[in-house]
């Protein structure tokens, strides 16, 4: 049975590594630099205001924040123990962790609620219009994700497409040259493929309500060992969001610059990225049964990944959701 390419490199480097733990942090109770991974998605952004603006420091903690061009990079250093904590969705936790890696969400940046898209050329003007077509994404990723989604609605399989896989950016300048016919994409790179002309969005995440949530996501023995410098992390995100709603002009350019992108365009992502209060947050971390829970999303999702061959088991979720740093910020 076929894994997605990060489960199945994970195990194998988790298993020449040892564990894939925590290389390079400081012992249980010492204070700890936190290395922070994130990459180009408007609901992680707003880590480099935290940085530009001191509020890191503020806080009391010292971070090592590192961009990465690649999203499938970051998911793999934080899985081997290179980073301490990453910017990632549940999706692509529960692919680490069907991988052997062992990380803990503690906080809901938001929900994609626009922004991961799959965007054809002119005359595709449905989902099932991809039957026998060439659609490219980033394989293993939330976007892949998104594709099946979208196309099991529509009564099709990945079987019923030519499907390519390639890393994002890749994957929409292939669009973009007419290399392939559809692409599944997340902002910033939705504006790369739809600077082909009369191309559109025939599914958005927008249609999958609540099943694309991004996180902060730690390294579960990181969170064990050093609570302290994760409560400062969780705190700084709000007090960010509470800097960002002060100065949204500043904030806009400091996030449209990380992007490469002008703040024309990243204006036009909010609707497509609904950031979440503290309160939504408290809500998302608690026990239910609906699309709004987390728990509910994580053990959909894991269904997800066995029935379409994209990991061999369902992934544990004992330790995956921690609540308490959000409970315990300051507002």
């Amino acid at each position: 049975m076929r894994k997605t390419i990060l489960a199945a490199a994970l195990a194998a480097v988790l298993l020449a590594s040892g564990c894939g733990g925590d290389d390079g942090a400081s012992a249980a109770g010492q204070p700890a630099t936190v290395r922070l991974g994130f990459s180009a998605w408007p609901g992680w952004f707003p880590w480099q205001v935290a940085q530009d603006q001191g509020l890191f420091a503020k806080n009391g903690v010292t971070v090592d924040l590192k961009y990465f061009e690649s999203y499938t990079d970051s998911l793999t250093a934080l899985s081997t123990g290179n980073l301490d904590a990453n910017s990632q969705t549940l999706n692509d936790t529960l692919s680490s962790v069907s991988g052997g890696a062992k990380q803990t969400v503690v906080l809901t940046n938001d929900n994609s609620t626009g922004n991961d898209q799959i965007i054809a050329r002119p005359g595709i003007n449905s989902v099932a219009d991809l039957k026998g077509r060439k659609v490219a994404a980033e394989q293993g990723t939330v976007d892949h994700y998104l594709l099946l989604l979208a196309l099991r609605k529509a009564g099709l399989t990945e079987k019923d497409v030519q499907f390519t896989p390639l890393l994002t950016d890749a994957a929409a300048a292939a669009f973009l040259a007419g290399k392939v016919d559809a692409v599944g994409v997340f902002a910033p790179f939705t504006t790369t493929a739809l600077g082909l002309p009369g191309s559109k969005a025939i599914a958005t995440s927008a249609d999958f309500p609540g099943a694309i949530p991004d996180h902060l996501v730690f390294g579960t023995g990181f969170v064990e060992d050093h609570p302290t410098e994760v409560q400062a992390m969780v705190q700084t995100w709000f007090d960010t969001m509470a800097w960002i709603k002060a100065n949204p002009a500043a904030a806009i350019e400091i996030m449209a610059r990380r992007g490469g992108v002008t703040p024309a365009d990243y204006k036009s992502y909010d609707a497509g990225t609904t950031i979440f209060t503290r309160q939504q947050n408290l809500d998302a971390f608690a026990s239910g049964g609906s699309a709004a829970n987390l728990d509910y999303q994580a053990d959909q999702i894991g269904d997800f990944l066995v029935s379409t061959g994209l990991a061999d088991e369902k992934p544990p979720l004992d330790g995956l959701l921690e609540p308490k740093f959000v409970r315990a910020v300051k507002e």
